[in-house]
């Protein structure tokens, strides 16, 4: 791939899950080529929009939006909380064979809005226009569409006696495939098909 971007039909970018594991972050001041060893923990919220508007720029300098499409794909919920959606005897998103069907009341399954609306406002500020996929509330319903304890860890499948311990083995972050992410990249190739 060419990486300056200028080249290619289509980008499509995406970043979130990996922001969740802690409240701040730690920021070198200064540079590694400078030797500079001391940092300052910044709060995610404020480091996160600082790497989405160095991406803008570096996609504003670098990509001919006459020659590509450039996509950024939201954030894909996850479902840790089954009294998120109102079943406090459940255990995360295991066993969960139904999606989330009461649509009357908003959502709250650990979707961070702030980063949400981050990025929603650095792809909608640029100069060169960028495709913001909204898969995050569709998503948010599917507590059904994860690994649960059909997963793997360390690249083997769970055993029966970690299956039997959902608490500790249910994959709720990764999704089932086919399934959810199949209806993400519908939505991209629509989106694709309505711009030729």
């Amino acid at each position: 791939m060419d990486v300056t971007g200028k080249d290619v039909d289509y980008l499509i970018f995406n970043t979130y899950n990996w922001w969740l594991k802690y409240p701040t972050m730690k920021v070198l001041r200064g540079s590694f080529d400078e030797g500079a060893t001391e940092h300052d923990d910044v709060e995610r919220h404020i480091v996160y929009e600082k790497v989405l508007r160095t991406w803008a720029k570096w996609v504003e300098e670098n990509v001919d939006p006459t020659r590509t499409s450039i996509f950024y794909s939201s954030m894909f919920p996850q479902h840790y909380r089954s009294s998120d959606w109102n079943n406090p005897d459940g255990i995360n998103c295991a066993k969960e064979t139904m999606p989330i069907l009461n649509r009357t009341t908003p959502l709250d399954v650990s979707t961070d809005r702030q980063i949400f609306a981050i990025a929603a406002n650095v792809t909608r500020s640029m100069k060169v226009p960028v495709h913001f996929l909204d898969v995050t509330t569709l998503s948010e319903y599917r507590k059904d569409a994860h690994a649960s304890v059909y997963s793997a860890r360390d690249g083997k499948l769970l055993s029966q006696e970690q299956r039997s311990n959902p608490g500790t083995y249910a994959d709720c972050l990764h999704w089932c495939l086919p399934g959810v992410p199949d209806t993400w990249n519908e939505l991209l190739y629509a989106r694709i098909i309505a711009l030729s």
